[in-house]
């Protein structure tokens, strides 16, 4: 069974490659490399001992995907690849709209045209907006705060709709919530090009000597200690939910939505105050406002994933803070080290 995958060479997407390749899928990956390496690529099958193809495709080029989709024969799309920035979102949305929308509609056009209808997308937590209550359930109503995660609504509500059109296809939309940590063996992890946006690759970056302090926005939200609370996931827990997403798709039809989240918030001075505690570490931080579109508190509720897809998140805090950790101390400059 080949699957296609999407923004391969990317944080989450490379780790998705791993795992798949270790569950005995056949892969091709494409990757137009704007915000991911090359490097990534070859570090997969370093560590799986696997060959398998890349491409350096994007999804605005419909003659690439047409090209890609006649040489191969593909049972499902595991569809990772798009600008994920909230900030760079708000200063540049039209480059996101157009990346992540219409490369998504170039995607399921080419998939329609070739019989392809199997489809897991990377969705987000995002699409809940700033929720009344936690946990987050599915059924919460979306809303949004920022223009990347309205493509993400975009690109759901346009998957609905292309599911509601056409009962062949089968749609998983995954929405994540933090995903941070790393590949045990250290070889592959999160990359930011430039200054993080991130909060883990940050507080890794000032941990090694390469920025001087964390900037924490805003302690003034309502929870335990007036800093922002997340559900922080691990990479690998995140991506083992990809591959039961997978599975499912054999057994059903329509458009199924799932969180993938382990049900724990935590706050940015738990997650530094963890770290510090693996790595011995202290990370010097200052307060500042808030950044607009943060929100206060955002957990899932996982409850769905695990009664129907089988799935949940079995890593720890400190699990993922010392993979993260492991990550930037054996690549002190990413995949540029």
């Amino acid at each position: 069974m080949t699957i296609l995958v999407t923004g391969g060479a990317g944080f989450i997407g490379s780790h998705a490659t791993v795992e798949l390749l270790e569950s005995g899928y056949d892969v091709v990956v494409i990757d137009n490399l704007v915000n991911s390496d090359i490097e990534a690529i070859k570090r997969v099958k370093e560590l799986t001992g696997i060959d398998f193809p890349f491409y350096q495709y994007d999804l605005l080029s419909y003659k690439q995907l047409q090209k890609l989709f006649k040489t191969y024969k593909f049972e499902a799309v595991m569809h990772f690849a798009g600008l994920k920035a909230v900030g760079e979102s708000i200063e540049i949305p039209i480059n996101y709209y157009h990346n992540n929308i219409t490369g998504t509609i170039n995607l399921c056009r080419v998939m329609d045209e070739y019989g392809v209808n199997k489809l897991v997308f990377s969705s987000s937590a995002t699409v809940y907006g700033n929720p009344s209550t936690v946990p987050i359930y599915e059924t919460f109503p979306l809303s949004v705060t920022n223009p990347y995660g309205r493509t993400k609504l975009i690109i759901e509500e346009f998957l609905k709709d292309l599911s509601a059109s056409n009962p062949k296809w089968r749609v998983v939309l995954l929405r994540y919530f933090n995903p941070i940590g790393a590949h045990e063996s250290g070889r592959i992890g999160e990359d930011p090009k430039g200054i993080p946006n991130n909060l883990m690759p940050y507080i890794t970056q000032v941990a090694i000597g390469k920025r001087d302090k964390l900037k924490v926005f805003g302690n003034d939200y309502n929870t335990h200690d007036g800093t922002g609370v997340r559900d922080f996931i691990h990479v690998v827990d995140l991506v083992k939910g990809h591959i039961n997403a997978l599975n499912f798709l054999e057994k059903t039809i329509g458009i199924e939505i799932f969180n993938l989240g382990t049900g724990q918030g935590y706050s940015v001075l738990d997650l530094i105050n963890t770290f510090s505690s693996v790595t011995s570490i202290d990370i010097p931080y200052e307060i500042v406002e808030r950044r607009p579109g943060d929100i206060a508190i955002c957990y899932a509720s996982p409850d769905k994933a695990k009664k129907i897809l089988k799935w949940e998140a079995e890593k720890s805090l400190r699990d993922m803070c010392k993979d993260s950790w492991n990550w930037q101390i054996n690549n002190p400059n990413g995949y540029r080290s």
